[in-house]
């Protein structure tokens, strides 16, 4: 059993003992943390917080204590049922709320749920900020509201619409092009919120589509992540069922990958790239993506005249190095897309709709597209951590045995070499220690990540 404490919230695993897992005395205990960090640094607020979930077994639970919790610290929960975690992020703001909770532990396996803790911008909160609340947490200094002063619980489930208004004024979504495309798209929503909120999204654009896993129940058919591994099924319904495309979510709508229309993954590095692609030709500026992203932004955004720029890996690392460089578009290659015209957050409703855009303006395949980019290949390993791993010491001896290549460490450590790079980094929502690496086939990327890996296996 699992308890992750970080500047993003609290992550952990269901059931087990206090302390050492996601349950109801933890909940109680951040939550009201994170209401008194609200509390102290919100001058003249609203006095609401939005709560949202994913559909995760444990969510109705986990919703119920953290919503008792908030108006137990005098605040007025606006619940907005079963949303996505963009739909939470723009909540807030349209809601003029002091903050959210989202309940979700987004690609992790149905026994984990975490909470997501949002400023009064719909934003993650920064490192500062999330350090501020673990503190608070430690020291227990919580001050509960007297009987006349609870807060009061509304749910308003109006939200989903509202996301989804949002996304179809964006200016460069033409949903006259997407419907006069006729599209016919398979949707794999892993029985959570993407069941519920995508169908809205393509009726209103007026996509044809199938959705594989639609029940929003939280039992996954599948390993939730969108990695290739775990999607042997729609690849195989797109491949023989004559769509355009195949759309993938995660639990909670933030990541975003595509299938071609030959039942191949488009590659989930090449959600942003083709995404920025079709942004950069309408309105050139420059992007950001983390250290553990394909080089392939990087090369689209110089064609487009743009400056690309790399951060830490972490939503709110990106978005805080976007508003640095005055970014157009950005985000994760894990299928995030950032795109400022709505919200600084990872939506993967935006990506879609910015992506048939695009298909449909330049009149091509979905695998004509992808060849259009240039081909990098990522490879993306794990080393399982124990107790007694030192990971920084391991990050300081890999940083010394390559000191004569290029090393950047604002998080963990990344070696480029000439024609690919490698990238270590400790893990925040898992006990392990990341290994991405790029090559311009994926043997070779493995290749080079597995040669690293065995560098560490030597040193434990």
């Amino acid at each position: 059993m699992t308890l992750i404490k970080s500047i993003s919230g609290i992550r952990g695993t269901i059931g087990g003992h206090a302390g050492d897992t996601l349950n109801p005395l933890d909940i109680v205990k951040f939550t009201s943390a994170y209401a008194t960090f609200i509390r102290r640094n919100t001058k003249n607020g609203s006095n609401k917080i939005v709560v949202g979930r994913d559909a995760r077994i444990s969510g109705e639970m986990v919703k119920n204590v953290v919503c008792g919790t908030l108006m137990g610290m005098g605040y007025d929960v606006v619940n907005i049922g079963l949303a996505t975690t963009p739909t939470t992020e723009l909540a807030v703001r349209m809601a003029g709320a002091d903050g959210g909770i989202i309940i979700t532990a987004s690609h992790n396996p149905r026994q984990w749920n975490a909470l997501k803790l949002l400023n009064s911008e719909g934003e993650f909160l920064t490192k500062d900020d999330g350090n501020e609340v673990l503190a608070i947490a430690d020291s227990e200094d919580f001050e509960y509201a007297e009987v006349d002063s609870l807060g009061k619980y509304i749910e308003d489930n109006s939200f989903d619409k509202r996301h989804v208004d949002s996304v179809l004024a964006l200016k460069l979504v033409d949903v006259d092009a997407i419907k006069n495309a006729h599209f016919k798209v398979c949707v794999d929503s892993i029985n959570s919120v993407g069941g519920i909120i995508l169908p809205q999204l393509l009726d209103a654009m007026g996509v044809e589509y199938k959705i594989l896993n639609g029940t929003a129940n939280g039992d996954f058919a599948h390993n939730p992540e969108p990695l290739e591994k775990n999607l042997g099924g729609i690849m195989g319904e797109v491949k023989n069922g004559g769509y355009d495309l195949g759309i993938v979510v995660d639990p909670d709508v933030d990541r975003l990958a595509f299938i071609c229309e030959d039942g191949k993954m488009f590659g989930e590095e090449y959600t942003l790239v083709s995404v920025a692609d079709y942004v950069l030709s309408q309105t050139p500026g420059n992007t950001v993506s983390n250290l553990s992203s394909t080089r392939a932004l990087r090369d689209v955004t110089e064609k487009h005249g743009g400056v690309y720029t790399a951060a830490a890996v972490g939503e709110v690392n990106v978005t805080t190095k976007m508003k640095d460089v005055k970014a157009v578009i950005g985000g994760e290659g894990n299928g995030g897309v950032i795109y400022p015209e709505s919200h600084y957050g990872r939506d993967a409703l935006v990506g879609i709709a910015l992506f048939l855009t695009s298909l449909a303006k330049k009149g091509c395949k979905a695998t004509e597209l992808r060849a259009s980019f240039p081909n990098y290949f990522i490879a993306k390993n794990r080393i399982d951590l124990t107790p007694s791993t030192d990971v920084d010491a391991i990050l300081v001896k890999v940083k010394e045995m390559y000191s004569n290549e290029k090393i950047t460490d604002i998080d963990g450590v990344k070696i480029d070499f000439a024609d690919s790079w490698v990238h270590l980094r400790k893990s925040n929502t898992e006990p392990i220690i990341r290994v991405y690496s790029e090559a311009s086939t994926m043997e070779q990327a493995d290749a080079l990540g597995k040669k690293i890996m065995q560098v560490v296996y030597d040193m434990q």
